[in-house]
């Protein structure tokens, strides 16, 4: 039976990419990035928390640890530092979204996509 947290990653993941490719908003396009970004997430720290033998695995710290599984502390500090530069991405891409409304009065990617020419 898949864990819940994977099929909730999965499902995150693929609305994100269905919202990508029929969507026209610029908005709504970046929510998708934002989505797909939250659902990469929640796969890399499930993949870190492991459970040996039927017992769930510990916190990554040495104090007082009486042995046993321990959840892994790299995706931790990956995931830490890739929210850091997503919210980084999502600030500039909300930027760029405010921007063009501003200079072309529009949202929508087909009629910016027009206006390129």
């Amino acid at each position: 039976m898949i864990a819940f947290q994977y099929l909730t990653a999965t499902i995150m993941i693929l609305l994100g990419i269905y919202a990508l490719l029929y969507k026209r908003n610029l908005i709504k396009l970046v929510l998708a990035l934002n989505l797909i970004d939250s659902g990469i997430h929640l796969l890399l720290i499930s993949e870190g928390y492991r459970m040996e033998n039927g017992i769930p695995p510990t916190a990554p710290i040495y104090t007082g640890y009486e042995g046993g599984a321990m959840v892994a502390p790299i995706p931790q500090a990956l995931v830490l530092t890739s929210i850091v530069i997503g919210v980084c991405v999502l600030s500039l891409a909300i930027a760029l979204t405010v921007n063009a409304y501003r200079h072309y009065g529009t949202l929508d990617v087909t009629k910016l996509r027009r206006l390129r020419g």
